[in-house]
């Protein structure tokens, strides 16, 4: 009697699900029935009970979501998919460097196809990847698609469709073992299909070559399986080692085979299985100054041991697939977007700080980045990234003071099922182990609390992290960029933040100029942030110098709006009267009136620094606030100076109120009563006001 096999087929798109159900009812044929789900047409919340799931991780937003639809005791194989030597054949014919845009419905899913092409040999054109959103080039008129017609861009004149990309050998191979329908493999029918695919690291129609010379399918098995295999018969005799294991231990099958096991792998505890009949699973060893996984089952016949197989794995190798599921659960947006080319300057403090960043990017130890708000610390934190040895695994960025404390520690530890009112079901993987192997960079660190400063501090010190509502100990291996526009020893010293902590993160500093200090910059910045406006303006010479001399408290980043304002005046030639006017508001600190008998204006200019109209507005909203008989805190001061132009953060407000505060300028309140000018601040700020 022959047993039909249920499949539970589950993908994204309904387009990519019909065709995949197609190519394996044409292999399999009657032997298969298969349910057929797609995520873009209806929620899934339950599905069909199948002798194996075949997945399309892509499918899912969340690894809770994935094992929370599919059962745990079910087999499942995950989609791999590849192109056909009919499609390169295809695309061989294509001229030497035509611009062609590769063109499918996310940027991930273009750039993949792009780097297996490439992979593949395909290195003569010049291959735009293309998807929704993406900018069109107007030199380039040809087009090759995935199945994606719907996505080409209207000026493509020469589309080529090469339809959707097949599944893969190893997912039709993965297939018919969890059916135990493996005997297929040796069909005309599948001979044909693997025959049709390219495949860059094995070739099965060689395989199935030399299977006809193998003594038994068995062995064919051996080969196909992606893990090292040694077994061993009742006396622990070594009789089978595949490929992969003479790969990962070096040992060759004339030093292995029908010898006993303990000679050459006395980390395998064969003797125990043999003695207990049962499995020892995902032991952990070092062979060989290689890091080994590996689990021991027992081959049981009418209740007498007969063997047992072990299946060892590169632990690197293991760690790298389930980096990979990671980053696709992790809707694969987590990369480094700029490099140090990407830095725009000529002064010697911008090259100084590049090349110490460049330097630090080789190592793995803690980076701290500060400087002003707007002179682009995350810009570097991507370029060191990119430069370093973990430029090819994530790259996480968080603002550690735009969140409140409690969130922020979820999203960077994660959590367990049930942790906390609202929590995902299913619980939810944190940015640590999302970003292990890669880097995570951590903005506007000053605004973590005490108690999320040590669990930071353990990361840094122990790489272990543990989940909100957990009791595991989590090993992340993470690189900590950390940046901040405070001074964090001053923070060291109000008490505020954490000394340990500090010099952990102060490992390799980088302090990164204000665009004030970096005048033969400024205008090469202008014209750089000008062209990616596609601005076509030109300013005058006292707008230059207007430019050269302006004091820049909110750095690139003012500079940018000023830019972005005056493109879209829509004027070729700027004049003076064309500037905004919070751009005249700001005075530097040698218009201040110095005449005031009851105050030392030096001490306060002292204090503030090159500042100075940061202070004076401090003081004038203030002033503000008293005239209208109203307390002022420090969240109505920061959102009016960016009404303003000032661009001053709620940290750096406070900060100013403190130097105010000392100097006995204003009354500062505990709680949410503000702060309030005094007569003698009034009086200060009638002596510093901008004059006329």
């Amino acid at each position: 009697m022959i047993v039909i096999k249920k499949i539970t087929l589950i993908t994204l798109t309904k387009s990519a699900l019909m065709f995949y159900a197609e190519q394996i009812k044409s292999l399999f044929g009657d032997l298969v029935t298969i349910y057929a789900y797609s995520i873009s047409e209806s929620p899934l919340t339950s599905v069909e009970k199948a002798d194996a799931f075949v997945v399309s991780t892509d499918a899912f937003n969340s690894i809770s979501d994935y094992e929370r639809i599919i059962p745990p005791d079910i087999p499942r194989v995950e989609i791999s998919v590849d192109f056909t030597k009919e499609n390169i054949k295809t695309l061989m014919n294509i001229k030497k460097d035509t611009c062609v845009y590769l063109v499918n419905f996310s940027e991930t899913m273009a750039r993949e196809s792009n780097t297996r092409l490439s992979q593949l040999g395909v290195n003569h054109i010049n291959f735009i990847p293309y998807f929704p959103g993406a900018k069109t080039v107007e030199s380039c008129k040809f087009a090759v698609t995935i199945g994606e017609m719907k996505y080409v861009p209207p000026g493509a004149e020469t589309v080529i469709d090469l339809g959707h990309r097949v599944l893969s050998s190893a997912t039709i191979v993965e297939l018919a073992l969890r059916l135990k329908l493996d005997y297929l493999l040796e069909s005309e029918k599948f001979k044909e299909y693997f025959n049709s695919i390219v495949s860059s690291n094995y070739s099965f129609n060689q395989l199935f070559g030399r299977s006809l010379n193998m003594e038994s399918q068995f062995e064919i098995l051996m080969e196909i399986i992606d893990a090292g295999i040694i077994g061993v018969n009742e006396d622990n005799i070594i009789f089978a080692y595949n490929s992969k294991a003479v790969e990962i231990t070096g040992f060759s099958r004339e030093l292995v085979i029908d010898r006993a096991a303990d000679l050459n792998f006395p980390f395998l505890p064969f003797a125990e299985c043999r003695l207990t009949s049962k499995k020892i699973t995902n032991k952990l060893v070092k062979f060989r100054g290689i890091d080994i996984n590996f689990t021991v089952a027992p081959v049981i016949r009418g209740n007498k041991y007969i063997g047992a197989f072990a299946t060892i794995q590169k632990f690197t190798d293991e760690e790298s697939k389930q980096h990979n599921l990671r980053m696709q659960l992790l809707n694969k947006g987590h990369k480094a977007k700029y490099n140090f080319y990407d830095i725009i300057g000529e002064s010697d403090s911008i090259k100084r700080a590049c090349t110490i960043a460049k330097k630090m990017a080789k190592n793995n130890s803690a980076v701290l980045i500060t400087g002003e708000s707007g002179t682009g610390k995350e810009l570097f934190a991507h370029a060191i990234h990119n430069e370093s040895k973990r430029s090819m695994y994530p790259f996480i960025a968080i603002n550690c003071a735009a969140m409140p404390d409690n969130l922020l520690e979820s999203e960077l530890f994660g959590y367990e099922d049930g942790s906390f009112t609202g929590a995902k079901k299913g619980g939810k993987l944190g940015l640590f182990e999302f970003a292990h192997k890669g880097s995570i960079f951590l903005d506007e660190v000053e605004g973590m609390s005490p108690a999320l400063q040590i669990k930071l501090l353990r990361v840094i010190q122990e790489g272990e992290i543990m989940r909100v509502g957990g009791n595991k100990i989590i090993s992340v291996d993470v690189r900590i960029i950390a940046a901040s526009n405070e001074s964090l020893e001053n923070l060291v010293g109000d008490g505020t933040f954490r000394s340990d902590l500090y010099y952990r993160l102060n490992t390799l500093p980088i302090e990164i100029p204000p665009l004030r200090e970096r005048h033969e910059d400024i205008m090469l910045l202008f014209d750089n942030i000008k062209n990616k406006l596609g601005g076509r303006l030109e300013l005058s010479s006292q707008v230059k110098d207007a430019f050269m001399s302006h004091s820049w408290n909110g750095n690139v980043r003012e500079l940018h709006n000023y830019v972005e304002y005056l493109t879209y005046l829509d004027k070729e030639y700027i004049e003076y009267d064309d500037l905004p006017s919070s751009f005249h508001k700001g005075l530097s600190s040698s218009k201040i009136n110095e005449s005031t008998n009851d105050l030392d204006i030096n001490l306060l200019k002292k204090l503030a620094g090159n500042r100075m109209d940061d202070y004076i507005f401090v003081l004038k909203t203030l002033y503000d606030g008293y005239i209208n008989r109203q307390n002022v805190g420090r969240l109505s001061i920061a959102e009016k100076a960016q009404s303003s132009g000032n661009y001053l953060t709620q940290q750096e407000v406070r900060n100013i109120l403190c130097d105010l505060n000392s100097l006995g300028l204003i009354k500062m309140s505990t709680g949410r009563g503000g702060s309030k000018i005094n007569e003698k601040g009034i009086k200060a700020y009638n002596n510093l006001k901008p004059i006329g």
